[in-house]
């Protein structure tokens, strides 16, 4: 993740701090994770990282619950797409049953906990496979969004040496 974050914040340099924490959050496999990281090393207070990197990646979360089986469906009439698609569908499946049993708190949990391959684009995406309903998922993924806000805002911004210190 460091060298795609490195990536991006190369390509956005000529943008503001906070500009490149929005977009970077809204970017798969980064997401809220890379953006307050990005934030952190620009200098961006962490009372508007916050909010910033939240908002960056919570919007994608409705177009994908909503969006994301009919593309999917489409692009699989393709032979172009039908590899890629099976294969990310296979990839998230995988996850499900993290999700699955107490489907609300798994799902919570997945996106919140900052490890390889969770997060809310690959919470939703599941969710959306599963078809847990949007009322259902969209606050669960909005609480681990806010769950890994807390983890990561410790981890970027130096808080766990304030805390114990």
């Amino acid at each position: 993740m460091d060298g795609l974050l490195q990536w991006f914040m190369q390509l956005l340099r000529g943008l503001s701090g906070e500009w490149v924490a929005l977009i970077i959050s809204m970017i798969p496999i980064l997401e809220l994770r890379g953006g307050l990281l990005a934030a952190s090393l620009m200098g961006v207070d962490i009372l508007r990282a916050v909010p910033i990197c939240v908002l960056g990646n919570t919007l994608p979360v409705p177009f994908i619950l909503w969006f994301i089986t009919p593309i999917f469906t489409a692009l699989k009439n393709t032979k172009l797409f039908r590899p890629l698609v099976e294969k990310l569908e296979k990839k998230a499946l995988g996850k499900s049953d993290k999700i699955q049993k107490g489907y609300f708190w798994g799902l919570v949990l997945f996106v919140g906990v900052p490890l390889p391959g969770t997060g809310a684009w690959t919470g939703a995406l599941i969710a959306s496979m599963l078809n847990i309903p949007f009322k259902k998922a969209f606050p669960a993924i909005l609480l681990g969004i806010l769950l890994a806000t807390i983890i990561m805002s410790i981890v970027s911004y130096g808080l766990l040496g304030a805390v114990l210190g």
